[in-house]
């Protein structure tokens, strides 16, 4: 089994090694339950590490194309997924094209997905944090929470804050379940129907249905790859007066862009001028390599609200998320945190309180922050090599914006439909529904052998010029 891996690419040995074995068990059609050499000879045969095989190994495993057993290794998985199988069924060549025949894969990699995979979940430090609840906290199983949430939990979150140049005080700490939660007792609080606020496009569709569930009107500010558009926003909060601004500080969701510090200091001085209220939407904030700014670091005043979450790196189950804003706010959110559903999970915020003050999640980012930096050099690498155009660079979190050199969306999706690739929608990241030729891409599935597969015929299929 020879590999073929090339150590001077950009795309790190261990994910050219999961490609190789993928290739091989395609080309070569390998039977399904086929057990595979040992670690130990393949890495022998290709001149690896030991430890490189074993991780490229784990992850065919997690993606359905390998099994494992104790004492017996690894071995092709009885059912192999739809993409690595032909249209009957089984592996087949195409002779035309050179490559594999694919049949549609029932759901698809989720290419543009807004969380981590499940396979990057790592439960045992959850776990154990889950039972040392259960054992010692009686409370926090059967008793309702504080209104503002549990007192060591928003310790943890203002010291936190402070390691972000942010000031917080405890009682300046609401919590919520999850950040959709903490803008909604926002909107609920701030807000009435026919109020108007600014958005930035593309952003976050789940923000949009939730303006509008409530009957606020939004306006539409171009996002740059150093933030929102500022001529343009001035121009809006000339012409029309709105209320509040929503934001991304960090790794803006879809295009992955960081708020560069002059933007920062530009959007807070138009707060002060035009009387804006700026919600600072910052749940991928673990996920930032380095330092940063934060339009609430940087606020002298009340005009910023904070929102973090700890779903996206944690747990989309274990739904936490918070608020940071004046006393006087966080008093009014609480009265309606309490009527609208009685306060949040005292158990969930018990978990999370143990592994903040245990240290166990601060290691636990730190490997998804490593783990997504060699991924996403790895992605923007088979981009550019697919010709595909990028939004910038994004240096952290989970997303890169990124446009097909094929034009036509049908013959796009076609190829994503054959790779057994699903993309987003068109209209997903638009306010007003506007179709949009660009992806989200989620860096932490964009080395699946499915998404490679799929950038490679997107450049096959790219106009030629003679």
């Amino acid at each position: 089994m020879e590999l073929r891996i090339d150590r001077q690419a950009m795309v790190p040995v261990v994910q050219q090694i999961v490609d190789g074995l993928t290739e091989w068990i395609v080309q070569e059609q390998v039977p399904p339950t086929t057990r595979l050499p040992s670690v130990r000879q393949i890495a022998r045969r290709n001149l690896l590490s030991q430890s490189c095989v074993m991780e490229a190994c784990e992850r065919l495993v997690a993606q359905g194309i390998l099994a494992s057993r104790q004492g017996s290794g690894f071995m092709v998985a009885a059912l192999l997924p739809d993409y690595c199988r032909g249209s009957n069924g089984s592996e087949a060549g195409d002779e035309q094209h050179g490559r594999v025949t694919q049949s549609p894969w029932r759901g698809g990699l989720k290419l543009g997905a807004g969380v981590l995979p499940e396979s990057w979940r790592e439960p045992d430090d959850l776990s154990y944090a889950i039972r040392q609840v259960a054992r010692a906290d009686m409370a926090s199983l059967f008793n309702y929470n504080d209104p503002l949430g549990l007192p060591a939990l928003r310790e943890q979150i203002a010291k936190r804050l402070g390691l972000l140049d942010i000031k917080a005080l405890d009682e300046q700490v609401l919590t919520t379940a999850g950040a959709s939660h903490a803008l909604d007792l926002i909107m609920r609080t701030l807000f009435k129907a026919g109020d108007c606020v600014v958005v930035e496009t593309p952003g976050h569709a789940p923000l949009f249905e939730l303006l509008r569930l409530h009957g606020i009107r939004m306006l539409e500010v171009r996002r740059t790859p150093s933030g929102p558009d500022i001529e343009a926003l001035e121009a809006l909060l000339q012409q029309f007066r709105p209320t509040a601004l929503f934001i991304n500080s960090h790794h803006h969701n879809p295009t992955g862009s960081c708020l560069a510090p002059a933007v920062a200091r530009q959007v807070l001085q138009l707060s002060r001028t035009y009387d804006l209220r700026v919600i600072e939407d910052d749940v991928y904030a673990d996920l930032h390599n380095g330092s940063g700014t934060r339009l609430a670091a940087l606020d002298d005043g009340e005009r910023v609200i904070y929102v973090g979450s700890f779903s996206k790196t944690l747990s989309s189950s274990l739904r936490v998320g918070f608020v940071l804003a004046s006393d006087k706010l966080i008093e009014r959110m609480a009265r309606v945190k309490m009527i609208s559903c009685m306060g949040t999970s005292r158990f969930c915020e018990a978990v999370l309180a143990g592994l903040l003050a245990s240290g166990a999640y601060r290691k636990l980012v730190q490997r998804q922050r490593q783990r997504l930096s060699t991924d996403r050099v790895a992605a923007l690498q088979a981009l550019e090599d697919a010709d595909w155009e990028v939004f910038g660079k994004p240096t952290g979190g989970l997303f890169i914006w990124a446009r097909s050199p094929v034009a036509d969306e049908a013959r796009l999706r076609g190829h994503a439909l054959r790779c057994g690739v699903q993309l987003s929608c068109a209209t997903s990241f638009s306010p007003s529904g506007e179709a949009c030729d660009w992806q989200r891409i989620n860096v932490a599935y964009a080395c699946d052998p499915r998404a490679r597969q799929f950038f490679r015929d997107t450049a096959m299929d790219r106009p030629r010029t003679f």
